[in-house]
């Protein structure tokens, strides 16, 4: 008998979470508290300018093998929620297998607001855990 390995866990999608809520309200106390220093979302900074979705964001998110989902911190799927427990900003691979949490607020951080760091630190991350891609024409490595 011999020990074979399993399938590789496969990401079929990523979740990202930001850590403001999306209420008008959460929405308008994080665009404040970010410019008075109060307030910090690392995903907010690579995907968002000051008022809306950063062009090279889209166009970094379009490249990725999977899609890409965002949420808040009031609007985020719950096995997503139960995972993180109340960890943001983060985000998590949604694998065949389950959720695996990829990059949390430190890792997201020190990709300096870049999209082409947070695929890159995608890739690491993946690869750290284990995952592989979902083969869609489009790959990481």
């Amino acid at each position: 008998m011999t020990d074979q390995p399993g399938p590789v866990p496969t990401i079929a999608r990523l979740v990202g979470i930001y850590n403001a809520e999306h209420t008008l309200r959460g929405e308008l106390a994080y665009w404040v508290g970010a410019r008075l220093g109060r307030a910090h979302c690392a995903l907010c900074d690579i995907t968002h300018g000051l008022v809306r979705e950063r062009a090279d964001w889209r166009e970094c998110r379009d490249g990725l093998p999977v899609p890409f989902d965002t949420f808040h911190l009031d609007d985020q799927p719950a096995d997503v929620r139960a995972l993180l427990d109340g960890r943001a900003p983060a985000v998590v691979a949604r694998t065949d297998v389950g959720l695996t949490l990829l990059l949390g607020e430190a890792e997201l951080d020190r990709c300096g607001g870049s999209p082409e760091k947070l695929s890159a630190a995608l890739t690491e991350a993946a690869t750290r855990a284990g995952l592989d891609w979902v083969q869609s024409g489009r790959d990481l490595r």
